[in-house]
């Protein structure tokens, strides 16, 4: 099996452009497409000068070699489009992308820049093997923006990454393995901007011939408004040993194939869509030479001379004036479309730094006061321009005029910021305990001070005479015998001892105990006494 590639190659200049920036080649070995940046002849000669620097590629070269081949060609035309920067100080910005296959039997090495891209379309599905180096794939990427928001972003065409003349480039090199039967597209944005993947996919698995899916594919774009150069480089895959046919001429289109911008008229469709554009065209320019012929008619003829003279016609000065203003107007064309995108980035800039901003305060805490109480805040304690950047998130019934002073102090002119409501929370019960402490030392000092008085020593008691009088204690003597005789007869007559009234019984006051400081409470010595 010999496997050879049969390919043709379109480019259209879209409705909306002057010139064709885009430029395409496409042979037994190599297919290559550039898209130009930079605006007037910058564009086109920086893709023209990309895709001449890889043409010397186009021959059988071995499958190790391919791959760094490719790399020394990007670096070589990268190091071109300096030197023409160097000697031409008006083409500075300009770049291309670059998107190309290189061919060695079945091995293909893959070398692409920019957005322009290549697709695969291998038994009945179509598959991209390129990335986008925009900034919107790379909000695609990162999960910022999904891919059909991506689709109509009004930056998808801002490229990160292109053939430039002022850095070196990075290009995506790879190595792919080709069977028969598959069929390979490289486009420009001018395509894939206007037209879906999945209507590329239907269109290239629906039309066989080469010719006729290359020439519905810019159609399709020229339906959708055209607004950038379309250019197709379609390849099938064959074997030749099959009886099919390769092809074997070398195609260039576009910019390169003009060799300059002026050489010839840039190829545009036959087409509904391009012929009505190209009649509303016809029709502006139409009453602009009207309203500059009744300009002309009006004015007063001049004096005759009596001489001969030349049949009026166009000066080389005039000539000077219509390019130079043909030129500022160019200027003022691509000047818009830099400023634009410039405010664009910067007010997307200052959106995200403003949203950053807004949550970073967000996960900031602090304690301060709100209604004479302690709260909790997340935000920030300052106002910009009036407004407040914090809200309430915990409320406590702590009073500031329980709490010490300095406390106080402290946090009417807030604590914090915490970079957590853990934090926050630790702050308030410390000053929760502390509230605490002072009920309970408020509530030991009234107790104490309501307390009941204790009752006399029972000795004192005992010691008290019958009739409020103590009697003094004499010495004993001893007992006469009339005495003792006197006693026991007396002690006789007793018949039963006297018996004594029972205790009053005194029901004690109840009160409460005293109250218990909790074991975080500092010591507390108002209770003594």
């Amino acid at each position: 099996m010999t496997i050879a590639l049969r390919y043709t190659v379109r480019s259209d200049v879209g409705l909306l452009r002057e010139g064709n920036e885009d430029s395409a080649y496409a042979g037994p070995h190599l297919l290559a497409i550039a898209d130009g940046m930079g605006g007037h002849a910058a564009g086109e000669v920086a893709s023209a000068v990309a895709i001449k620097t890889l043409a010397p590629l186009d021959t059988a070269i071995e499958c190790d070699e391919m791959l760094p081949a490719l790399g020394t060609a990007i670096a070589d035309a990268n190091s071109a489009l300096r030197q023409i920067t160097e000697t031409d100080p008006a083409t500075e910005g300009m770049g291309t992308t670059l998107t190309a296959l290189l061919w060695s039997g079945d091995e293909v090495a893959l070398c692409h820049i920019g957005d322009s891209r290549a697709y695969l379309l291998r038994d009945g599905a179509l598959q991209q093997i390129t990335h986008d180096h925009t900034l919107v794939q790379s909000l695609v990427d990162e999960g910022r923006l999904t891919p059909e928001a991506a689709a109509s972003h009004p930056q998808r065409s801002l490229v990160m990454r292109a053939l430039q003349s002022s850095i070196p480039a990075d290009p995506d090199l790879a190595m792919l393995k080709a069977r028969v039967g598959d069929r390979f597209l490289l486009c420009s944005d001018g395509l894939t901007d206007v037209v879906s993947d999945e209507t590329l996919g239907t269109t290239l698995q629906q039309l066989t011939d080469l010719d006729a899916a290359v020439e519905q594919l810019i159609d399709l774009a020229i339906r959708s408004g055209g607004p950038d150069n379309i250019t197709c480089v379609l390849a099938d895959v064959i074997d030749t040993d099959a009886g099919q046919t390769p092809s074997e001429d070398i195609i260039i289109l576009g910019a390169l194939a003009t060799d300059g911008p002026d050489d010839s008229e840039p190829t545009r469709s036959d087409n509904p869509a391009a012929r009505a554009h190209q009649l509303a065209q016809s029709a502006q320019q139409a009453n602009g030479a009207q309203r500059d012929s009744g300009e002309t008619d009006s004015a007063p003829d001049p004096p005759s001379t009596g001489t001969d003279q030349a049949p009026a016609g166009p000066t080389a000065g005039d000539e000077d004036n219509r390019e130079r203003e043909d030129d500022a107007s160019g200027v003022d064309r691509r000047r818009w479309p830099v400023v634009t995108c410039v405010l664009m980035l910067l007010v997307g800039v200052v959106g995200v730094a403003g949203y950053y901003g807004w949550r970073l305060a967000q996960n900031q805490y602090y304690v301060g006061t709100a209604d004479g109480r302690v709260v909790v805040f997340r935000g920030l304690s300052q106002a910009i321009a009036g407004v407040s950047l914090s809200t309430v998130v915990q409320r406590t019934n702590i009073p500031l005029s329980a709490l010490p002073s300095s406390e106080v102090g402290y946090i009417k002119s807030t604590i914090g910021p915490e970079s957590n409501l853990g934090q926050a929370q630790r702050i308030i019960s410390q000053f929760r305990h502390d509230y605490r402490c002072a009920i309970v030392a408020a509530r030991i000092t009234d107790w104490v001070a309501h307390r009941p008085k204790p009752a006399p020593p029972a000795r004192k008691r005992q010691a008290t005479a019958k009739h409020g009088t103590t009697t003094s204690r004499r010495r004993p003597t001893r007992p006469t015998a009339h005495a003792a005789t006197a006693h026991k007869n007396t002690t006789s007559h007793r018949t039963a001892p006297r018996t004594q009234a029972p205790p009053r019984v005194v029901n004690p006051v109840k009160y409460p105990p005293e109250p218990v400081m909790p074991s975080y409470c500092p010591a507390y010595e108002g209770a003594g006494g």
